[in-house]
């Protein structure tokens, strides 16, 4: 199996796109680094700045609207959708541009100094209200989750049936790639165990929260973008903001600032521990399909070096 491949369109067809949605007039039209999955693109139009984002997957950017009306209610500064559409086989959407550029542009220390507030939007992530939907992993256009229990969710991301999906015919990789199925195996089993430990947390998780999809002024954060959104134990955003920001110890900010909330998180290490499995897993597979061996190697032995509670 080849690495994946981002599509690519003409300038054209963006200002086409951008035509029928907004009439003419965009101008600066941009490629952005980042976006794994995505062509991103910078316009601005009558003095504003917005982004436009292009994907081969079927359906790509419909829960991204849901996502965006469900953050900004609650107050967390997601980029608001304002179109979505579909160009022959890509699909699109068009979206307001957030000030900042990426928090890993930042120098260590300045991703420090803005720590505690990340870690104030974590919190309030965690809190956002999802109680008028249903359903684990991954969120569907309508709001819901596509699975019935957190178990469900997990066997069936790694279950080697993924027809028209990203990961179609992804056991190829075993073969054709650094990834090894007898650590595969090892991690997936380790993440089976701690099942009964996140299974009864059912939040609202970002599923990508790093510094790649942050923005910052340099001084404060100025959005949270992009994100492979679920419900399902929150802990799992704060294991993905760990295992990406490793200079600093996350983990007792987060614990420090829960203590002075009085808050008390049942079964930490243990959730914390299967939050790791599972986002570990998942980038041991997505780091061999993007022919990145030494992301695999480094998240490899973190994981199977990973000390049990």
């Amino acid at each position: 199996m080849t690495a994946y491949m981002k599509p690519s369109l003409a300038v054209s067809e963006i200002e086409n796109v951008l035509q029928k949605h907004l009439g003419p007039g965009a101008a600066e039209i941009t490629p952005l680094t980042g976006g794994n999955l995505s062509n991103v693109f910078s316009f601005t139009l009558e003095g504003k700045g917005y982004i436009v984002k292009f994907s081969d997957l079927e359906g790509a950017y419909e829960t991204e609207f849901f996502v965006s009306n469900l953050l900004s209610s609650h107050g967390i500064p997601f980029p608001k959708c304002l179109a979505l559409g579909k160009i022959d086989r890509l699909a699109y959407v068009i979206m307001e541009r957030m000030d900042g550029r990426n928090l890993a542009e930042c120098t260590v220390d300045g991703q420090i100094h803005q720590l505690p507030e990340l870690i104030g939007i974590l919190t309030k992530m965690e809190n956002v209200n999802v109680r008028v939907t249903k359903g684990y992993g991954w969120i569907g256009p309508d709001g819901n989750g596509a699975y019935t229990s957190w178990k469900d969710f997990v066997v069936a991301v790694n279950a080697e049936d993924q027809k028209g999906t990203f990961w179609e015919n992804w056991y190829e990789l075993f073969r054709t790639s650094c990834l090894e199925k007898d650590v595969y195996q090892e991690i997936y089993n380790r993440l089976t165990a701690y099942i009964p430990y996140n299974e009864p947390h059912r939040n609202f998780v970002h599923g990508d929260f790093h510094q790649w999809n942050i923005l910052s002024d340099g001084k404060r954060i100025t959005g949270i973008i992009d994100g492979n959104c679920m419900y399902g134990d929150y802990l799992v955003d704060l294991a993905i903001l760990d295992r990406h920001m490793p200079w600093n110890d996350i983990i007792k900010a987060y614990q420090d600032e829960q203590e002075k909330a009085n808050i008390v998180i049942p079964n930490f290490k243990e959730r914390l521990t299967g939050a790791y499995y599972f986002k570990g897993l998942d980038g041991l597979r997505f780091y061999a399909k993007m022919g990145w061996t030494d992301a695999y190697q480094v998240t490899r032995d973190f994981l199977l070096n990973l000390k049990q509670p």
